[in-house]
C-alpha cells in the first residue's frame, strides 16, 4: 500500500513512518510544510489527486499545551479545522480507499466517568482550557462519520490519549506536560538548583502513550477496522502529575525538591481512556512509561548536541 502520512515530521507522523518502514510491506509519502501548506485548499487537492495514495493517515495538526491553547484559541480552532477539512475533502475528491483521522482524548467532557468510554463523546461541557482544539477534533471525526454515512467511504477515526516520544516538542511555552517536565527538570539539574516549581497542584491524573505504540495501533486499525465509532487508543493506566514528575526527576537525575504553584490551572482532574475495544483486536501498548521516558530523554539530549 502507498500511504500518505500528513504531518510526517511531527511526533505522531514520524512514529507512523517508522512503523511503515518496519513492516516492509508498505511505502509512504509526505510533504514538509514548506513543500505543501495544508492550509492551502487547492494545493492539498492537487497533491492528493496527483499522488493518489491507497491510504491516508491524518496526523497533521496545530498542537500545544494548556498555555498555548488558552493563549491562541483562534489558531487552534481555525487552523485545525482548515487542515482536516482540506485533507478529508481532498481524499473524497480523489476517491481514496482508506483514511484514518487521528483525534484526541481532549474531545471528551471535562467531567466524565472514568475510564472514559467512546460513548461519552458529546455528553457534557468540554474542558475550557483546550476547548478550541477539542472542537476542531470533534468536527474532524464527525466529518469522517458523515462521509461514511453519505458516501459509504471506509474511513475511520481514532482518539489517542496523551502522547510522547522521540520528536516531541520541548518548548516550555507550547509543549505538553511530559516533555515540558523533562526539559524543566533537566535544566534544573544542569543549573544545580535546589528546587523547581511546577504548574498546578500535581494531583491531576493522566494517561501517557508512546507515539510508537500509537503508530502500531494506527496500522492495525487501517488493516482490521471499519465502523462508524472512533476508537480510543491508550495505555490502559494513568499516573498523577506529581508521581510523573518524580519519575522524570529520577530518569534525568534531578535530586532537588519539586514544588507546586497551585495558582496555576490543573485542567481536567482525571483522564483515563477505556481501551477495551482496541484490546478486543488483540492490541495493547507495549512500551512501559519509564522506558518510554528514558527513550524520550535520550532523544532530547541528542537534539541539544
Amino acid at each position: 500500500m502507498k500511504i500518505y502520512v500528513a504531518g510526517h515530521r511531527g511526533l505522531v507522523g514520524s512514529a507512523i513512518v517508522r512503523a511503515i518502514e518496519h513492516t516492509g510491506e508498505h511505502t509512504w509519502i509526505g510533504q514538509t510544510r514548506q513543500e505543501l501548506n495544508l492550509l492551502n485548499r487547492s494545493a492539498v487537492f492537487e497533491y492528493v489527486a496527483k499522488e493518489r495514495p491507497d491510504w491516508v493517515i491524518i496526523a497533521a495538526a496545530k498542537v500545544g499545551g494548556i498555555h498555548a491553547n488558552a493563549t491562541y484559541p483562534v489558531e487552534f480552532l481555525s487552523e485545525n479545522l482548515q487542515i482536516e477539512t482540506n485533507l478529508i475533502d481532498a481524499c473524497h475528491a480523489a476517491d481514496i480507499e482508506r483514511v484514518l483521522f487521528l483525534g484526541s482524548s481532549c474531545i471528551y467532557p471535562k467531567e466524565c466517568p472514568q475510564p472514559i468510554k467512546e460513548e461519552y463523546l458529546l455528553t457534557g461541557p468540554l474542558e475550557p482550557t483546550n476547548e478550541a482544539y477539542a472542537l476542531a477534533k470533534i468536527s474532524g471525526l464527525k466529518l469522517i462519520e458523515a462521509y461514511r454515512k453519505q458516501y459509504g467511504h471506509r474511513w475511520i477515526s481514532a482518539m489517542p490519549t496523551n502522547l510522547y516520544g522521540p520528536g516531541d516538542n520541548f518548548d516550555l511555552e507550547n509543549s505538553h506536560v511530559l516533555p515540558a517536565l523533562i526539559r524543566k527538570l533537566h535544566e534544573a539539574k544542569v543549573d544545580k538548583k535546589e528546587s523547581v516549581t511546577l504548574w498546578g497542584s500535581g494531583a491531576p491524573r493522566r494517561e501517557f502513550l508512546h507515539a510508537d505504540d500509537l503508530a502500531q495501533a494506527s496500522l492495525s486499525l487501517l488493516e482490521n477496522y471499519d465502523a462508524d465509532m472512533a476508537l480510543n487508543v491508550g495505555a490502559g493506566e494513568d499516573i498523577s502529575i506529581s508521581d510523573l514528575a518524580q519519575l522524570i526527576a529520577a530518569v534525568v537525575g534531578f535530586t532537588g525538591k519539586v514544588e507546586w504553584d497551585k495558582s496555576k490551572p490543573d485542567g481536567t482532574a482525571r483522564k483515563l481512556l477505556d481501551i477495551s475495544k482496541m484490546r478486543a483486536f488483540g492490541w495493547n501498548a507495549r512500551i512501559k512509561l519509564e522506558d518510554g521516558i528514558r527513550n524520550t530523554y535520550s532523544q532530547f539530549l541528542e537534539s541539544k548536541k
